[in-house]
């Protein structure tokens, strides 16, 4: 038995246009966050860091996290595998943002509190 060899083409070009739009919507929020540096960002903390710099890293790893999706084609793939990659990367990502938040406050109490020099 012979398969048909007829395959119709999809233009993914609707797709690219709205992947690029999103990405660059987010980069220029970025953008002109960090020009602007809004004052009630900059004088407010969270977990010892300022909310213009978690804004900065939420969005960052959005985009990476869309581009993973788009790019690497996860929205394909089946839902154990995504989650796998997904749920791997954002432990990771929350671990290293745990360790260097209590690890840098604690080198910084140390250097305020002049129990060690700044002079290296």
């Amino acid at each position: 038995m012979a398969h048909s060899s007829t395959h119709t083409h999809e233009s993914n070009t609707k797709r690219i246009w709205l992947v690029f739009v999103i990405l660059s919507v987010v980069t220029l929020v970025e953008v002109v966050l960090g020009i602007l540096k809004p004052d009630f960002l900059i004088d407010y903390t969270f977990l010892s860091m300022k909310l213009l710099n978690w804004i900065f890293i939420i969005l960052t790893l959005y985009k990476a996290y869309y581009i993973a999706w788009a790019f690497m084609h996860l929205e394909g793939e089946a839902k154990g595998l995504r989650r796998a990659i997904v749920w791997t990367s954002v432990f990771l990502i929350a671990y290293l943002l745990f360790i260097l938040l209590i690890e840098g406050d604690y080198v910084y109490e140390v250097f305020r509190n002049n129990k060690v020099a700044w002079d290296f």
